[in-house]
C-alpha cells in the first residue's frame, strides 16, 4: 500500500500563499492513482478540498477554494502539489494526501478516496 507524506505546511498570514506537497514513503509510485487534497479544521469533519485524475487532464475543487487553490501532479517527481493562494483564517486547517482509484478520473467526492497520509498544519494569520 503507498504510503503518502506531505509538507510544506506552516504559518501565513491572511492573504499569502502556501504550496503543499505530497510524496510516497518509499519506493512506491502512485503516478496510476487519482490524487486528492482535503483538510480538517478544529472541532470539523475532514473535507474535500480537490482532487486530480491520474492522467492530470480531470482537476476537481471545493467551492471554498476554487480560484485560489490549484492541484497538480509530477510524474517524474512521484509528487502531488496543492498551491494555495489568498489565504483566509478559514482556510486554517489539518491538510491531507490522499490516494484514490486505480487509473481513476473520478475525483469529484470524499468516497473517490481511499486512503490519507499523516497530514500538515497550516495556519493562516488574520
Amino acid at each position: 500500500q503507498v504510503q503518502l507524506v506531505e509538507s510544506g505546511g506552516g504559518l501565513v498570514e491572511a492573504g499569502g500563499s502556501l504550496t503543499l506537497s505530497c510524496a510516497s514513503s518509499g519506493s512506491d509510485n502512485f503516478n496510476n492513482y487519482a490524487m486528492g487534497w482535503f483538510r480538517q479544521a478544529p472541532g470539523e469533519e475532514r473535507r474535500y478540498v480537490a482532487g486530480i485524475s491520474w492522467t492530470g487532464i480531470i482537476t476537481s475543487y471545493a467551492e471554498s477554494v476554487k480560484g485560489r487553490f490549484t492541484i497538480s501532479r509530477d510524474y517524474v517527481k512521484n509528487t502531488v502539489s496543492l498551491e494555495m493562494n489568498s489565504l483566509k483564517p478559514d482556510d486554517t486547517a489539518v491538510y491531507y494526501c490522499a490516494l484514490g482509484g486505480f487509473r481513476s478520473d473520478s475525483v469529484y467526492s470524499p468516497a473517490d478516496f481511499r486512503s490519507w497520509g499523516q497530514g500538515a498544519h497550516v495556519t493562516v494569520a488574520s
